[in-house]
This record gives C-alpha cells, structure tokens and sequence, in this order.
C-alpha cells in the first residue's frame, strides 16, 4: 500500500498490520467465509478488545513498538497498565500544533487522508463505487445538504495515534449513534467491499460555524476496535480540542462539509485524484473556508 509522505512529497510504502491474515479473509474462499459469519461480528472485536484489557497485553507493546517504529518521545507517559492504554495513549501538549487561523480546517486525526472536493462527481476508492451519504448518515433529510459536498475520510492504521479532535471550532450537537458491523477498514479490505464504511458501527457529530457551516465529524469502527469513546462535554469547542478515542484496531474519522463552504487543499485532491492517500497529523491545516470572515 503506497501514500504520500505530506511533509517531503515522496511516495512510500505502507507497513501493513496482520497483511496476510487480511489478505486471506478478503481473498479466500475460507476466508470469506469465515468474515460474513464471525470476524465482522461484534462479538470477536469486544472480546479482543477485552484482551487487550487485560495486564498481561502489556507484553505486546514493546514488540509492536519497534515493529511499526513509533516515536516515544511524544507519548506523556512511557508505562502502561495494559495494551489498550498504550494503544490510547494521550500525547504531550505541544506534540500536535493547531493551525489556529479561523477560516482554517484541520486535521481531526494521525493517519492517511483521501480528499474530495465535491462527492456527487468522485468515485471513491474503486472506480464505479460512489459514497452512499444517505445510507452512511442513516438520514435523508441531513444527507441532502451534503450531496454537492466535500468529503474527508482520515483512516487510522493500528500504529497511529489514536485520539481524535474536532477540526474547527464552534457549537457542537448531540451525538447519534448508528449499529453496523465489524468490517477491516484497511485499503487491503476497502478494495474488496467499497460499501464497508456504510455497514460499519459508526457514530456522528455536527459542529457549527459561521465559516464552514454544519460540519460532520464521524468515527467509523472496524474489525477490533473495541469501542469508540467520546470524552468531550459541553455545547462548544475549540479547534483541536479532544472529542474522543478508539479502542484497539484500526478505525476511520469521516468529515462532510457542504457545498461551496470548503477548499480542500490541493495537494491532497491531487494525491487522491492519482489514487493514493496523504499522511496527516491532528491539528494539520487540510482545508480553508470559502466564506469571507
């Protein structure tokens, strides 16, 4: 799996976590077989979830750390109780800097970043596949005032961080939650079933502002994950304030934005356009209002 490195431009190389095993459930008749009817089951994600719980999962956080190369030095603590609170582990204040300009969006999470300007015209991730807003929102009426809009998917790979913030600032709603299933979200699986991201368990948010509008910030669960959890309180935010966490596993933050309210940079539509997604990190200028302050 190949992206673009954001701060040098040069293509690399995706480490992928489990790649055979992925490779061999999306791939293999057996495989299949056994995805439709255990893997994306809630069930097998809670229980590993539960493991990873457990004191004795400490074990396998040195190993996956020099595995995937993850810098230390950001992490606020370097002992943890168990996998999982490795796996979410806070970073230290000025490990992420906000792009604090009000008419900037940034980036609400570490991973991989596909960008589209205007939904209705982008085929995503397989051509002929386009993004069902409506089946993915579970809301015709809230889908409409997206369906000219842009679109952001932040996938998160099991090594990243994996804490998520809001992107802009502004009043936030109540938050709704959509039963899925427990679908992989990486590339390897996205290939082979395009419609993951409106089968998986996913949960949403909506954040006002008078410069980008009603903004969707939606956290997509995956095969694993244990559960998405929302720490943030209250009826406003600032940019690049916490919204919340996921549990072991890879996972997926989404943003909608409507029509004629963003700019996405053009790095990043120009990344996509060739098919290849974008590193990011939280709080990484990745778009600007079209809406004079």
């Amino acid at each position: 799996m190949q992206y673009y490195d954001r701060e040098t431009g040069v293509l690399k190389t995706e480490k992928v976590a489990a790649e055979k095993w992925l490779v061999w459930l999306y791939n293999n008749p057996v495989g299949e077989a056994t995805l439709w009817t255990l893997v994306k089951r809630k069930l097998v994600s809670s229980l590993y979830g539960a493991m990873m719980d457990r004191p004795s999962s400490t074990k396998k956080i040195q190993p996956f750390i020099a595995e995937f190369d993850i810098d230390r030095s950001s992490f606020q603590k370097q002992d943890f109780n168990s996998f999982n609170d490795f796996f979410t582990r806070k970073l230290k204040n000025n490990a992420r800097p906000i792009d604090t300009t009000a008419t900037s969006t940034v980036s609400p999470a570490d991973g991989k970043i596909l960008a589209y300007a205007d939904i209705s015209n982008s085929d995503f991730i397989i051509k002929g596949y386009r993004f069902d807003i409506l089946s993915f929102l579970n809301n015709a009426t809230l889908a409409k005032k997206y369906i000219n809009g842009g679109l952001v998917i932040i996938r998160l790979a099991p090594a990243d961080y994996h804490r998520f913030h809001f992107p802009i600032s502004g009043s936030v709603s109540s938050n709704t939650r959509i039963d899925g299933e427990y679908y992989s979200v990486n590339p390897l699986a996205l290939r082979k079933m395009t419609e993951i991201f409106c089968l998986n368990k996913r949960e949403f948010t909506i954040v006002t502002n008078p410069l980008f509008g009603d903004v969707v910030i939606a956290e997509v669960g995956a095969t694993m994950v244990g559960s998405i959890v929302q720490t943030h309180k209250g009826d406003f935010v600032n940019k690049g304030d916490e919204k919340g966490y996921f549990k072991f596993g890879g996972s997926t933050v989404v943003l909608l934005f409507e029509k004629n309210k963003i700019r996405i940079d053009a790095d990043l539509l120009l990344n996509t356009l060739k098919g290849h997604e974008t590193s990011v990190k939280v709080g990484e200028r990745i778009g600007v209002s079209m809406i004079r302050p």
